[in-house]
């Protein structure tokens, strides 16, 4: 039998030779009970649909089969209401939480909030707005905010005044419904010209607005690429950090692909008593149902620091 052909039928029936090890499918339809991770990682639709299928919702089955408890859903703002209840009703009787989405329009080579032109900051509220409603309906607690653009033509003080400005405002909305905007900072190779990048500069940001409505997501790939020095800027800016985001470097795919000693970061987060999601944000390094194992196959790999 070919190796293809082997995984795709012992992965239905619930084991699958991996890499030279066994892996086990969890669920009830295997008769075993779901893996116990250490901490809370959030896969994203589409990551095993080979495995699961095309459909969301037994997408979502899939997740919780395998021990996963929360979902991360950078899109979700713009799927149809009828979905986003149907998700959040599966979630919930599966006991899973609702991850980030992205709260607003991100304008990746337009100057936007670092302006302080007021049409684009009523726009970013508007969504910010919306995207409420939205989190209110999937029951989330945590949204994606990116400022934008860097403008050329002002100093980054006025640049900085203005974006703490917006975030001022959107807090005032967002404070009263217990939802919190997790600021991204990301890289320059993926992303060049944006105005937030580094961490002490999202911890500044936060600060500065001081409003639990406004908080940093950590994205690990994006601050390895950007700055480094990993474990120290997490303790730096750990009071201000209620989300985290997962990549391996280089490639952007699953824990143990690249560069980042995942499990000594996930042993250092566990320790320090954190109890949010960690957002899957990456590719698969491999293709179909082979691949989708590698994923789970990884992350319990990394989780394995106890």
């Amino acid at each position: 039998m070919e190796r293809r052909n082997f995984i795709r039928t012992t992965a239905l029936g619930g084991t699958a030779l991996l890499s030279g090890t066994t892996l086990k499918l969890y669920g009830k339809e295997n008769g075993v009970e779901p893996y116990s991770f250490n901490l809370n990682y959030a896969p994203h639709l589409g990551m095993f649909k080979n495995l699961a299928g095309e459909d969301p919702i037994k997408q979502l089955h899939f997740m919780a089969d395998q021990g996963f408890k929360s979902l991360e859903d950078n899109g979700m703002a713009n799927r149809e209401t009828s979905l986003q209840e149907k998700m959040a009703a599966t979630m919930q009787s599966r006991g899973m939480e609702m991850g980030v989405f992205v709260a607003h329009k991100i304008y990746w080579s337009e100057p936007t909030l670092t302006t302080g032109d007021e049409s684009k900051r009523s726009e970013f509220l508007k969504d910010i707005e919306n995207s409420i409603e939205v989190a209110k309906r999937v029951n989330a607690k945590w949204m994606t905010v990116v400022p934008g653009h860097v403008d050329l033509k002002l100093p980054m003080g006025y640049q900085t005044a203005n974006v703490l400005e917006t975030l001022k405002q959107a807090t005032a909305l967002l404070e009263p419904h217990g939802i919190t905007m997790v600021l991204e900072p990301l890289n320059f190779r993926n992303h060049p010209g944006l105005f937030l990048t580094e961490s002490p500069q999202a911890y500044e940001l936060c600060k500065a607005v001081d409003s639990p409505s406004c908080k940093i997501l950590f994205d690990v790939y994006h601050q390895q690429i950007q700055e480094g020095n990993l474990i120290p800027n997490i303790e730096s800016c750990w009071d201000e950090i209620a989300y985290f985001q997962i990549g391996d470097n280089p490639g952007r795919k699953e824990p143990t692909t690249g560069e980042i000693n995942y499990k000594n970061i996930f042993k250092y987060i566990y320790q320090k008593g954190y109890k949010g999601i960690l957002g899957m944000e990456h590719g698969n390094s491999r293709p179909d149902k082979e691949g989708e194992l590698a994923v789970i196959d990884a992350y319990k790999s990394v989780d394995s620091f106890m």
